[in-house]
This record gives structure tokens, sequence and C-alpha cells, in this order.
């Protein structure tokens, strides 16, 4: 293989792209990273519209603990520099995308990243090593590819006449244009409802349409769906004030001689079929998707959701074409509208694993680990100790797990592994893993209904039918199921209690090394 292939490239220097490249930079690789900007996080110099994050910046926690602090940090990428954390650019619990974009440019000097910009990637082939070629021309030969572009396409519904309409990167944000307007919002998530609540002291009528329910993050615990930061229409909906969510599909949407729109809703909860309703203005706001098109026919790789997102393994490998991975938001298919990958401060813990396992995969490099006692009590402490600290399992609930391996009379502790990576449990003995969960159904529960029972915080047995985060204990065995062991809640999610967490867990541990030879 020629000298001048890279061990790695990565595609995008935003923060999944910066994410690895200071890992791959820590580890002596031979990366680059390309970046079709002049300068790293592209996307957001013009992303959100209006300029505020919903990514939470909480500087002040009570905790000296970094571990800890993370938890509460939305935005920080990892590093060993305390200085580079994202709480030291902004006091703002909801940032200024611009200090986000200040942020990024700063860690990729300090780390002193390996960057090509103005190097739009326009072509992936592979017809030995991978032939990457940007819009300039030059060429790149790598081992292997890494995409962390993020979704760069508008998600367009096949709606006739929706080509005429504006989209949430380009309609106007300035508040003024919409003066007396009647306007249509098509989309109900996050961007949709910001574009709604910067029109409401000047349009004259608001709607957001779209077909499915309206899902709140309070309630779900799933981030992307709609903020209370963004969802200041609600109440002038439901105190009539003229704007209105509109429960449907939009079937067509007709421009006019005039400038103005003519758009046929199909309502999903009222006896009429379709009703035409004139509006001023029409705004997209569907989100966004993967630009495939970068990929020739010797690398095609898959995709999912609808054409959205790569398909990927546990791995973060495309399931189609090998030594092609995913890194940042497009990873977000491992959990889709229900976890944090589509988000920093998920998506940074899944470049670390991903990056250890390319150590593994391509440098020899183990997983790390400490060893422990393999006995009940040095076992049951290494978990509680985790599950009060860990800011990885925090934020990549139920998809990132701690492996426990047991070895003769000792154990490996093993942190941070996809919960899903293939393969068989480990040794004769098998291996624990170590998550965090929320209950099922945890999303149709009103948190604020007093009404809903609670599950006592002494009982363990009951742990998973809650609605709230608490850690869950598997052992898995050659063979058979795993057998599940839940740690209850407390309501400072600390699970320090040796009467109610420590010992059920100690007895767990106990109970099942004791029905397995050593």
């Amino acid at each position: 293989m020629p000298d001048n292939t890279l061990d790695y490239l990565v595609i995008g220097a935003g923060p999944a792209g910066l994410q690895l490249g200071y890992f791959l930079h820590k580890t002596g690789r031979n990366y680059l990273i390309l970046e079709a900007g002049s300068a790293p996080g592209q996307f957001f110099r013009t992303f959100p519209r209006h300029r505020t994050l919903i990514s939470i910046n909480k500087k002040h926690t009570g905790w000296d603990d970094p571990e800890l602090n993370l938890r509460m940090d939305w935005n920080s990428l990892l590093s060993d520099d305390p200085g580079l954390l994202f709480t030291r650019y902004s006091d703002r619990y909801f940032p200024h995308a611009d200090d986000m974009v200040r942020y990024l440019t700063d860690f990729a000097r300090a780390c002193e990243l390996r960057i090509a910009y103005d190097a739009r990637v326009v072509r992936v082939d592979r017809p030995g090593p991978f032939r990457v070629t940007d819009e300039n021309g030059r060429t790149y030969e790598a081992k292997r590819v890494i995409v962390a572009a993020g979704v760069t396409r508008p998600n367009i519904p096949p709606i006739p006449g929706i080509e005429t309409v504006e989209t949430y990167g380009t309609a106007s944000t300035d508040p003024s244009d919409y003066v007396n307007k009647r306007v249509l919002i098509i989309g109900k998530g996050n961007s949709g409802f910001e574009t709604a609540d910067n029109l409401i002291e000047t349009a004259a009528v608001i709607h957001v349409a779209g077909p499915n329910s309206l899902r709140m993050a309070w309630r779900t615990h799933y981030v992307g769906h709609l903020r209370a930061i963004n969802n200041s229409l609600l109440d002038t909906y439901q105190l009539k004030s003229q704007n209105a969510l509109l429960d449907g599909d939009v079937k067509r949407v007709e421009r006019q001689a005039d400038g103005t729109y003519l758009v046929t809703v199909a309502f999903a909860r009222v006896n009429e079929v379709t009703k035409d309703i004139p509006y001023d203005n029409v705004i997209l706001c569907t989100g966004f998707r993967f630009d495939a098109l970068i990929f020739g026919d010797s690398c095609c790789a898959d995709l999912t959701i609808g054409g959205r997102f790569p398909a990927i393994t546990p791995a973060y490998e495309s399931v189609s074409v090998p030594d092609l991975y995913f890194a940042g938001t497009l990873t977000q298919s491992r959990d889709f509208r229900h976890g944090t990958s589509g988000f920093i401060h998920g998506f940074r813990y899944g470049v670390r694993a991903l990056h250890r396992i390319l150590e593994s995969r391509y440098h020899d490099v183990p997983w790390p680990a400490r060893t422990l006692p393999a006995d009940p009590a040095a076992l049951a402490e290494a978990v509680i100790e985790r599950v009060n600290r860990s800011s990885a399992l925090w934020q990549q609930f139920g998809l990132l797990a701690d492996v426990i391996v047991l070895d003769g009379g000792m154990a490996r502790y093993l942190e941070e592994l996809p919960h899903d990576l293939e393969g068989p449990p480990i040794g004769d003995r098998g291996h624990f893993t170590i998550t965090l969960e929320y209950g099922p159904d945890h999303d149709k529960i009103d948190p604020f209904d007093i009404g809903v029972g609670r599950i006592s915080q002494s009982d363990a047995k009951r742990a998973h039918e809650g609605h709230y985060l608490h850690p869950v204990v598997r052992h898995h065995l050659p063979g058979q199921p795993p057998v599940v062991h839940h740690i209850t809640e407390n309501l400072e999610n600390e699970w320090t209690s040796p009467e109610i967490h420590v010992e059920p867990l100690r007895a767990f541990f106990a109970r099942r090394t004791s029905s397995v030879p050593a």
C-alpha cells in the first residue's frame, strides 16, 4: 500500500470529527480530517436559525468532580485539558450558537488537529483502499474512512408544490417580515416551534402542521422531542390567540399568482376530510438527512429510517461497506428518537467507544480495563461507584454498558462498551453488563401527575416497572437468557444507601458467581 495512504480519513470537522481527531491524535495515528468550510463547526454558523442552542450548559452544579459535571454539561468535548470545557465559553443555560463556533475553533487549535479546510468531499470510492475526492479535485487514500459530516441535506417530504415554499434554512428570521401575515409551518419538531415562537409578536395567524402527535421532551426523556424553551406557541393555541396546531397531512401546496399560498390539509382528528387554507407564507421545518450522494458504486452504504441515516452495526461500521465507519449525529439510528446519539452529550461517548473499537481491531490495543477481586462485595462496590459517577452511562442510557468479566478469582472491569456489540458472552463464566435505563412505557406516564403511583425506593424487585432512570445489572451466560437485577431508584439518583441498594446487589453477585464454576 502506498506510503501516503492514511490509516484514517475523517470527513467533517464538526464536534464528532474533532472528538475523533482528538483521540486519533492522542494515540499517534496517521489521520487527516477533511472539512468543507474554512473553519470548524460550519453547521453552527447557520443553525439553529434563531441562534439559541437547546443543549444545556449548567455551569454551577455544586460538584467538584469533572466526571459528574459532564452529566450537566451537554456541549463539551472529551479531553484531558480542563481548559477545553464549553462551560468556560458561556454563562447561559441555553447558550448562543456563536459560542459553540468559538469553542470548536479553539478546541481544534489547542489540540493541534490535522485538518484540511475548504475540502468538501464529492466522491468516496474504493478501488482497494478508499479514494476520496474533494471539490477541488484533490484525492486522498485511506485504509479506513469515518464519516462525521452530520446531516446536511434538508429532509423534503413528497408533497406536490413543496418546492415553492421557504425552508427552515432559508426563511427570514426577522419577525418584521411577517407583520400581520398568515403563516403555515410544516413540521412539529423543535425547528418548527422555534420558528413559530419567533413570530408570535408579529404574525396574525400561525399554524404548525404535522401528521403525528406532539411529544414533549420532559415526558419522553428524548431531548429531540419538543423542548419547553420552544413551546410558547402552545399557550397561544390553548388560550385562543389565533394560533393553532393542525393535526394531519399537508396534501398539496399551491403558489398563487400574487405570491400567497393555498394549502390542502387532511385532518386526522375531525370529520372533515380535507380543507383548503390560505396563507401568506409557508415554511418547511421537517429536519435534515444524510447526504449519501458522495458514495460511488464501489462503496454504496446502505441507509435506514426512510433513507435519512446510514445503517450501521453496534461497532458504528456500515452494514454494507467494511472499514467505513460513522460518527456523531449520523449514528442516531442506533437509538433513533429514544436516546442521545444525535447530540453532542451522547455521541461524544459513542466516538470514544468507536476509537476504542478501532484501536482493538486494527492496532491490537485491548479495551481499557481494571482488575478486581471476583467476590460479591468488591463487584457490588465497583458497580455502585460507577453508576454514581459515570457520565457516559448517564448520557448514553441503555446504549453503552460497563462489562465485568470473571477470570478465576479475579474480574476485569471494562467501561462503556456498546451494549449489543457483536459476540457471545465472554468466558465460560459469562459476563455482567451494567447500564442505566428508564422503565418500560416511561414515556406514557405524566411525571407531574401525583395521582400516578410511584414504586417504593426500597422495592428493588419492582424497580424495572418504574418510569425513572435506574441501574440494571445483567448476567450473560452462553446459550441462556440474561439474568437481570434492577437497582431501585432514589430521588437524588445516587445509589449509595446500603440497606436499599448495595445488599441486594451483593446478594445477586453472590448467587450468580456461585452458580457457575470458577
